[in-house]
């Protein structure tokens, strides 16, 4: 009998340095007023110089292993959706299963850049489906900062470092990840993207020279596509399930730019104090911001057994997607 996996244990972790707007206006042209204006950012956290995303990846792999009370043992699948992994090779999710000494579960990354995490429950989901898989840990997490041209004020000032993550497990169908609806287009790489770095464009001096190895986005083109996809997708779902906003408990959505999720929220019928937004203090952590947001909505009780649940991202690739969760988290 095929089964739907049901989240039964969040966590989430972010460094310990804090940048702040003010400290940002000392790096580069810009002001808090602006950036609060146009993103809703306030702060954001960074790695330090020892730090990489395996290193928060195993925290985050920690505290899920002691809320679900199993052993490293228990698990059997590690997916861990990133666009900052340490290295090209071994795997960010093979130095997690290293760390924390899960000798039975196999991995890999998964690259779907803000949709990483989103992307990562569906593929974990249909392994639980298959039943050959009883418990499967999946981490949405990014070092962006990393990866930032501090010169570039209309895409620095956006992005923090941080993640969360989830174990899944069977349950019967009437819980759990209800559906999803999930997609792609290549045409919108040309508008985020980092060009230098891969076979395409190897590392070289020129590379180097015209910052060719950090984000580059444009702003307004990715915003347009944002607010539909986010909506379009998020509407759609609902549609598909015989639901509207009212009957959507909690809308945790990518949390790209505020006046993007109150965009898609609208959109959707959903009401602000439905829509969980936490942007404000942590930027834009790619694959990290929904399940960062969803173990704050899980400390802070806004989720309870029977709540439908609607997650939202979008992502470069382009990548974006919607999926429907009806929550309970013991059985």
């Amino acid at each position: 009998m095929i089964k739907n996996a049901y989240i039964s244990a969040t966590a989430h972790s972010v460094p310990k340095k804090l940048m702040t707007n003010q400290d940002l206006e000392k790096l580069v042209d810009t002001s808090d007023k602006w950036i609060q204006t146009r993103t809703g950012i306030k702060q954001r956290y960074t790695v330090d110089s020892k730090e990489a995303t395996s290193d928060i990846s195993t925290k985050i792999a920690l505290q899920l292993l002691e809320k679900r009370e199993i052993s490293p043992d228990d698990l059997d699948l590690i997916i861990v959706g990133t666009i900052t992994p340490d290295h090209f090779t071994p795997s960010t999710a093979a130095i997690v299963q290293k760390n924390i000494k899960a000798s039975n579960a196999w991995g890999y990354d998964l690259s779907a850049a803000c949709s990483g995490f989103l992307f990562g429950l569906e593929t974990g989901a249909n392994f639980i489906a298959s039943g050959k898989y009883k418990k499967i840990m999946v981490i949405g997490i990014d070092v962006m900062t990393t990866i930032l041209d501090y010169k570039d004020r209309d895409t620095c000032v956006i992005f923090g470092d941080g993640g969360g993550g989830v174990i899944l497990e069977p349950c019967d169908k009437n819980y759990g990840i209800i559906d999803s609806i999930l997609h792609m287009d290549g045409s919108g790489g040309e508008y985020l993207n980092v060009p230098a770095g891969g076979s395409r464009m190897p590392a070289s001096i020129e590379s180097l020279k015209k910052r060719q190895h950090f984000v580059k986005q444009d702003g307004k083109t990715v915003y347009k596509y944002a607010v539909k996809g986010m909506a379009d997708v998020s509407k759609a779902i609902l549609k598909k399930n015989n639901l509207s906003g009212d009957d959507v408990s909690l809308f945790i959505p990518h949390q790209a730019n505020k006046r993007i999720i109150d965009a898609a929220a609208l959109k959707c019928g959903i009401h602000e104090d439905k829509v969980l937004i936490n942007i404000e203090k942590y930027g834009n952590t790619t694959a990290g911001t929904i399940p960062i947001a969803m173990n704050e909505a899980i400390n802070e009780k806004r989720i309870k057994d029977g709540d439908y649940i609607l997650l939202s991202s979008f992502g470069a690739g382009f990548t974006w997607g919607s999926m429907l969760i009806r929550w309970k988290m013991k059985f």
